[in-house]
């Protein structure tokens, strides 16, 4: 593979773009930390318990996510909030709803996301307020959750904005017109794909909406990206097979738990897992287990690992991996202690 990824570069005139949208489905925030320094992650090779009782783990899993909505760290309150968001738990919308007025854009529009995702009806009054915002991002944000909540005119928003000369405008636009899971979005975001003034962030992000479509013509491009020389470009490519679940989408998955990073290995196996399938179990179990974690330089890497291994296990959900699970969510780093708390939530929804 690595041979190919290298023709498949030398053939490229565009090198993908280290920038990350604020939109937590694409920026991976618990992956790629921007600007801060990593906490300290847990020590090679943790020492695992015996199978654990997943329902007496919920109350904890719950507290830590109330917890980081109110961390003082913006990029933790994101994570915790696209957890609430894709684990349903209505019960914390309400802290949720007070985000909408959080001093970072970030936030804000991670939780008008997220009374869209949960179609928080008690939301609908204020988030229509972000209407008005200053920020574009808010305000498309903001016209997502009215259209999940029944005002669909609203969508008309940011099927416009998705044609802005601002790219997190346009690429944010991308993303809410794939999470719509209207047919209907892809003309326009297969123009995005290829209009010259998209940049890369807006191409991944209309490749991957396409995927979340349904529309299996975009498979060649998402190839390219896996075969990418950039390893963080590849794991989009991986989510973005994970969205398009074909079976031609599901065997390039599975040749990634052959790739030479282990974070990508990782990230192929918490895709196979949301597809019912555990073949990515050994890539989780070399991290946890400690066999690899000691090779990866910097802690920074090994933070993501950590990261990845935890949102592995809430898919694949074998008791080899769920055994690992209380000692994560004791970490020291908030983002591994996020990510073990929603395995644990999307743990117990499988059963």
């Amino acid at each position: 593979m690595k041979r190919i990824r290298e023709k498949a570069e030398a053939h490229s005139h565009t090198k993908p773009s280290r920038l990350r949208l604020f939109a937590p489905l694409l920026a991976c925030m618990m992956v790629f930390l921007g600007c801060q320094g990593p906490p300290s992650a847990p020590s090679p090779g943790l020492v695992s318990l015996g199978a654990p009782d997943m329902r007496d783990l919920q109350t904890r899993a719950v507290q830590i996510i109330t917890d980081a909505l109110a961390d003082p760290n913006p990029v933790v309150r994101v994570n915790a909030i696209e957890v609430v968001a894709s684990t349903g738990q209505i019960r914390l919308m309400p802290k949720v709803l007070r985000l909408l007025a959080d001093r970072f854009v970030p936030v804000r529009f991670a939780a008008a996301l997220a009374i869209g995702d949960c179609e928080y009806a008690l939301g609908k009054k204020f988030v229509a307020r972000l209407l008005r915002h200053e920020d574009h991002n808010v305000v498309i944000a903001a016209s997502y959750a009215l259209a999940k909540l029944g005002s669909p005119e609203y969508a008309e928003i940011y099927h416009k904005t998705i044609e802005s000369k601002d790219p997190t405008v346009r690429a944010n636009s991308a993303l809410l017109l794939g999470k719509t899971g209207d047919p209907n979005a892809l003309k326009i975001l297969h123009w995005a794909l290829h209009d010259r003034d998209s940049d890369d962030k807006v191409v991944f992000q209309a490749a991957e909406s396409i995927a979340m479509l349904g529309d299996a013509t975009i498979y060649p491009k998402l190839w390219t990206m896996l075969i990418s020389a950039h390893w963080d470009l590849r794991i989009v490519g991986i989510r973005a097979m994970g969205a398009l679940k074909s079976r031609q989408a599901k065997a390039a998955l599975t040749t990634m738990l052959k790739d030479d990073i282990p974070e990508v290995r990782l990230a192929a196996a918490e895709q196979l897992g949301k597809l019912n399938d555990p073949v990515g179990e050994r890539e989780v179990l070399e991290i946890m287990e400690g066999r690899l974690i000691e090779k990866l330089s910097t802690a920074e890497a090994r933070l993501r690992a950590y990261v990845l291994a935890a949102k592995a296990i809430g898919r694949i959900c074998t008791p080899r991996l769920t055994r690992f699970l209380p000692k994560l969510l004791q970490s020291q780093a908030p983002f591994i202690r996020i990510a073990a708390a929603e395995a644990v939530l999307n743990c117990n929804a499988r059963k």
